[in-house]
């Protein structure tokens, strides 16, 4: 039930994205990303599970590349230092005083969506949520305080690895028993649903 109420608002948010952006009121879905960047205090980097569009058109190409048994390229490690992820999120925030102080439209929000799907027909999806992201970069800072977040709990946990396979963004780590960085965390609920122990909540 819970993985057909989060397509479904997935699909009217993809819906509600692609009528703005035709309808050239695009800058409404600001405000809906910065609300949930607010209630992200309260609820996590849920925007980024239930409502980014970017997400919702990988999770059919992620399947489809699964079953066609297409392999992904690993994030290349010099990614992973955190450079890239400054220099994304200071361009988009230059990019987007440039557009608030001039009035001028440019496709920002389109050139992201087009930029993380390209990049993730070839490489893990980690390499755009985690690293790449400007939204999931500044998401991921209340996401850090978040009250409600998705959670393992070390009693049930067998260490089988299932959830790490199963997360696009690689916000979980192995250390004694399997730990869900709170701030990485998409909230898209693919390590709850592959946990068979059921030691995977959102609480």
């Amino acid at each position: 039930m819970k993985k057909v109420l989060q397509r479904t608002i997935q699909v009217l948010s993809l819906a509600l994205f692609v009528f703005l952006l035709i309808s050239g009121k695009i800058q409404v879905w600001m405000v809906i990303f910065v609300a949930s960047a607010l209630l992200a205090l309260l609820f996590s980097r849920f925007y980024c599970g239930w409502l980014c569009p970017i997400n919702t058109i990988l999770r059919p190409m992620t399947y489809l590349k699964r079953k066609l048994k297409i392999k992904s390229l690993k994030t290349p490690a010099f990614f992973k230092n955190g450079v890239f992820r400054i220099i994304m999120l200071l361009a988009f925030l230059a990019v987007m005083v440039v557009v608030f102080r001039t009035g001028k439209k440019l496709p920002v929000l389109p050139a992201l969506v087009l930029v993380g799907v390209l990049l993730s027909l070839f490489f893990e999806e980690e390499l755009w949520h985690h690293w790449l992201c400007p939204y999931g970069t500044i998401l991921s800072l209340p996401g850090r305080f978040a009250k409600k977040a998705m959670v393992i709990d070390p009693s049930l946990c067998t260490n089988c690895t299932r959830c790490t396979k199963a997360c696009p963004s690689g916000a979980i780590v192995k250390e004694e028993k399997h730990r869900i960085i709170k701030g990485e965390c998409l909230v898209c609920h693919e390590c709850e649903r592959v946990c068979t122990k059921g030691a995977i909540s959102y609480k």
